[in-house]
């Protein structure tokens, strides 16, 4: 674990600030993300649960379909994570579920690169960074399908 600098830190600020933002009453807990592009912009998503609980979105789910809906998803070179119970600011570090995973291994098919994904606790102090393919070594990939991805020229 480190502590992060420079854009890191402010792209894992920008998740503890989405994180402010997470609809989950149900769980009690909450979730901020921010994807950082290939220009710097960084666009963040918070985790929004439903009564049903299947029908929840992920923030990682959130700020990836924010970025596709600027039509920005093929620029997406990092994400940052954290999150914890709603009433533990300062929660550990947390590392995506599964579906965010492997959404996040369609996005890094589309992008053409590898996307880095930062780990945060609640302050932001401590920062473990991991691959998609140390997060999901078996993932399932467009080609699984016959076909490759659809990145945007």
């Amino acid at each position: 674990m480190s502590r992060a600098e420079g854009p890191i830190s402010q792209l894992i600020e920008a998740a503890r600030m989405a994180r402010n933002n997470g609809y989950a009453p149900y769980s009690r807990f909450t979730v901020g993300a921010a994807v950082r592009l290939t220009d710097g912009e960084i666009i963040a998503g918070a985790n929004f649960e439903n009564a049903s609980l299947g029908l929840s979105l992920c923030a990682e789910t959130v700020a990836l379909a924010a970025a596709n809906a600027q039509g920005r998803l093929a620029d997406v070179e990092a994400i940052a994570v954290t999150g914890g119970p709603a009433d533990a600011p300062d929660g550990p570090v947390i590392t995506p579920c599964g579906r965010c995973r492997q959404i996040l291994n369609e996005a890094e098919q589309v992008a053409g690169r590898s996307i880095s994904i930062y780990c945060a606790d609640g302050k932001g102090s401590a920062v473990v960074e991991h691959s998609v393919a140390a997060l999901l070594p078996f993932a399932f990939n467009p080609n699984d399908l016959g076909t490759t991805s659809h990145r945007k020229s």
